[in-house]
C-alpha cells in the first residue's frame, strides 16, 4: 500500500480549535483502509468522538448532510489535493 501524509497532526489541531466533540471524516475510496487508524488518532489527541462517513466521496463539494443529523460538530474531509478555505 502507498504511503500517505494524511496531515494527522494537522486535523487535531483543527478539531482542538472548534472545540468539536463530535467528528465525522470522510474519505475516499482509496484511503478508507486507513480510516481505523485516523479514528484512534483522532480520538487519542482530541477529547472528540469520531464517525466514519462510509458513502461516497468525490470532492469537497460531496458533503454528507446526513450527518447533520447525527450532530456532528465537524466534518474533516481527505482527499488527493489540500482544499483552500474561502472565509
Amino acid at each position: 500500500m502507498q504511503s500517505y501524509n494524511l496531515e494527522l497532526n494537522k486535523a487535531v489541531q483543527e478539531i482542538k480549535k472548534a472545540k468539536a466533540k463530535l467528528v465525522c471524516i470522510q474519505l475516499p475510496d482509496g484511503l478508507k483502509p486507513k480510516a481505523n487508524e485516523i479514528q484512534q488518532h483522532i480520538e487519542k489527541n482530541t477529547n472528540s468522538s469520531v464517525i466514519i462517513w462510509l458513502g461516497s466521496c468525490w470532492g469537497g463539494c460531496d458533503v454528507p448532510l446526513a450527518v447533520e443529523k447525527l450532530g456532528a460538530d465537524l466534518i474533516i474531509q481527505w482527499g488527493h489535493t489540500e482544499y483552500i478555505r474561502a472565509w
